[in-house]
């Protein structure tokens, strides 16, 4: 438990428990709506990885070979509820998310290609400065965990792969995220 201040002047205060956000967390993940599918058209050109059975040659060669330089998608979706903590002056989560990846053919089949457990821990931090109200984010991993190559083909080569996410959300989702929560004003 914690003591709210005593207000001096006319002021909001907001408060947000673990059980807040835990329950936020739970009812987001019961309901489904932890799900987002990602098409090679929905990444920045500039991205190092591009949803391309070429890019993913990389780390998998027997794909390129099968389905040579088809788009992909990944389809993304918790398979656990995240788990949030409520810590000074920040809100700490742990991520459990799973990505399938598909070959998407000319008919607009998709081939399942292979499945990744991928967890990450993310700290937000709200800032406030003048008149604005912020935040920043941080992220620790993604670990990616190899679950299965489908249809007879191997799992990728992890590694590579994940240092690979790694860089692209460093360099892409970080300062997105960032943008995001930076620089409200506040009445």
């Amino acid at each position: 438990p914690t003591a709210l201040p005593a207000a001096q002047e006319p002021m909001l205060l907001l408060a947000v428990t673990e059980v807040l956000a835990n329950s936020a967390a739970f009812t987001y993940f019961t309901a489904g709506a932890l799900r987002r599918n990602i098409s090679g058209n929905m990444l920045p050109r500039r991205f190092p990885l591009q949803l391309r059975t070429k890019s993913m040659g990389l780390f998998a060669p027997e794909l390129q070979e099968r389905y040579p330089d088809q788009p992909m998608e990944l389809h993304l979706s918790a398979r656990r509820q995240p788990l949030l903590s409520c810590r000074p002056n920040a809100l700490h989560g742990t991520l459990f998310s799973s990505a399938e990846a598909f070959v998407v053919l000319p008919n607009a089949t998709r081939i399942p290609a292979f499945l990744l457990n991928i967890d990450a821990n993310v700290t937000g931090k709200p800032t406030i400065s003048r008149n604005r109200l912020g935040g920043t984010v941080s992220l620790k991993g993604p670990l990616c965990l190899p679950r299965a190559g489908l249809r007879g083909l191997p799992v990728p080569q992890v590694k590579r792969l994940e240092n690979m996410l790694k860089f692209g959300l460093w360099l892409f989702g970080v300062p997105w995220a960032n943008s995001e929560c930076c620089a409200h004003p506040v009445p």
